[in-house]
């Protein structure tokens, strides 16, 4: 087998101190080679961002040629190698084709068709014909959550005003997280997923609802030096799901469910008309 050779353009190594886009411009000037195939500057050119640093430009210059050169490589190496048969991927490729073709013409027939209204009766229609469905696997809550540094000055002040719920003191809070947290969550309106919470916190679940006491959650790390606390309005631990939080979900469900109903109905429509117009035949009915 002739051994394939790869050259990159002796220009690229000088790169160092160069913008490579910038550099490199001549007419569609070749940058690298490998096997006969030749990778051109305006192939190259629209995988460099603009504004990047001449040494971050020439590191990703570098690692698309190597991508580049290897897919080169191992194609010459299979068709070395391979036997005719194994090289024969006329199948796989009308196989692809049709699958592809298949996939774009229902998405655009989709795309043309489908409701996407969902009313609130739909909703409620749904979540009440499906509420064993949204059984809770964790517990989930409502709540503020700040992490603050221990030694803040504000510190017992934001975590006081942590329970507002309006007026003037829930102004105060949101003034003093805003000049003195690290981070600020107001989820005291809607359902927040304890797991979600917990990485927050830094910890799983169980852990941080150990620590809630009085609708505080504390935790107070050992090795930073910051305070993370929360202030829980309302939690559920188990059982169904409440409506509001099951909302998301449920508008996704019922739009999969009409693009599934559509896609069969598209289905079914075709191998009608083309029974009736011998189209398609079926031998032996």
């Amino acid at each position: 087998m002739k051994k394939c050779k790869v050259l990159l353009i002796a220009a690229l190594a000088a790169l160092a101190g160069c913008n490579l886009v910038n550099d490199l411009v001549h007419d569609d000037q070749v940058v690298a080679k490998a096997c006969g195939e030749k990778l051109y500057l305006s192939v190259l050119s629209q995988y460099i961002p603009d504004g990047l640093t001449p040494e971050d430009s020439t590191r990703l210059a570098l690692q698309y040629i190597n991508s580049w050169a290897s897919d080169i490589l191992f194609k010459h190496t299979a068709e070395a190698q391979l036997s005719k048969e194994d090289k024969d991927v006329s199948k796989e490729l009308e196989d692809y084709r049709r699958s592809l073709l298949r996939y774009r013409y229902e998405q655009r027939y989709i795309r043309d068709r489908l409701d996407t209204v969902i009313t609130d009766a739909h909703v409620n229609e749904y979540y009440e014909a499906h509420k064993e469905s949204f059984t809770l696997s964790r517990p989930i809550l409502k709540v503020r959550f700040v992490d603050i540094m221990k030694d803040s000055q504000n510190r017992e002040e934001i975590l006081g005003k942590l329970p507002a719920e309006g007026g003037n003191e829930l102004e105060d809070l949101d003034s003093l997280v805003y000049i003195a947290s690290i981070r600020y969550i107001d989820h005291s309106d809607v359902w927040t997923d304890a797991g979600a919470l917990a990485r927050e916190f830094g910890t799983d679940y169980e852990t941080m609802l150990s620590h809630l006491k009085s609708n505080y959650i504390l935790l107070e790390s050992e090795d930073r030096g910051d305070l993370r606390a929360a202030y829980v309005f309302q939690i559920i631990r188990s059982g169904i799901a409440p409506l509001e939080y099951c909302k998301p979900l449920i508008k996704d469900n019922i739009l999969s469910a009409r693009r599934r109903d559509l896609l069969t109905g598209l289905e079914q429509d075709l191998l009608t008309e083309a029974l009736k117009k011998k189209d398609l035949v079926i031998y032996g009915e």
